[in-house]
């Protein structure tokens, strides 16, 4: 009985795992299979595979590793960037993770080393985001740029690469993806306008606006 509710449990998190990953396409965060996401339900790690369309995707086509990279479920070779979502996984607390090249953010990224505080929703993501220096993709080398660039944030920019953000659900990691890529796409339409230059938050008002998102929402 209590494997059967295992196998329910990440049965049921593989469908929300392919629905996420097929939003990103929707949503235009991606194009063809670029870019992936994960979930862990204790050791295991649910992940896209590589180079598999999701709109192709299938129950019968779960994919899932343990902590130390092992493939455990499935068949169909990981994500090529398997490293980073593990590095993840073992350093916070996150559940879930969205990685994606968003036009708006990845340009963000060749561009500034962190993004200019133009919006509070920073807040929504520990603070001003940073952008992880460039390495080439699917490396420990992008890994371990990436977990510097994450201290004490849910998400940052990948230089000339793209975006990544966890949460504790799906949702909450996709929201945030999507959160990170609508300030980038303000700060670079703002910061266009021919002589005039954007008004940016500072360090104590982004504060502020954190203190008072920690109550938002419906509180039980």
């Amino acid at each position: 009985m209590a494997e059967q509710r295992r196998d329910a449990e990440r049965e049921h998190l593989w469908a929300e795992l392919v629905t996420t990953a097929r939003r990103t396409v929707t949503d235009g965060l991606v194009v063809g299979t670029s870019g992936n996401v994960s979930a862990r339900v204790g050791d295991l790690v649910l992940v896209t595979p590589s180079g598999v369309p999701y709109d192709r995707l299938t129950p019968d086509d779960l994919t899932g590793v343990d902590l130390t990279g092992r493939q455990v479920l499935g068949t169909l070779v990981p994500t090529s960037e398997l490293p980073m979502h593990l590095a993840v996984y073992r350093t916070t607390d996150a559940r879930a993770i969205v990685h994606t090249h968003a036009v708006h953010a990845t340009a963000v990224s060749t561009l500034v080393p962190e993004l200019p505080l133009v919006h509070y929703m920073a807040a929504a993501l520990g603070g001003p985001v940073r952008v992880a220096p460039y390495a080439t993709y699917g490396t420990d080398a992008l890994a371990e740029h990436m977990l510097r660039a994450l201290a004490d944030r849910s998400g940052c920019l990948l230089q000339n690469h793209g975006t990544i953000t966890y949460g504790a659900t799906l949702d909450q990691a996709y929201d945030r993806t999507a959160q990170l890529e609508w300030m980038c796409r303000l700060w670079l339409t703002a910061s266009s306008v021919p002589g005039l230059t954007p008004s940016l938050l500072t360090e104590t008002q982004l504060a502020e606006v954190g203190e008072r998102l920690r109550g938002y929402g419906q509180q039980r």
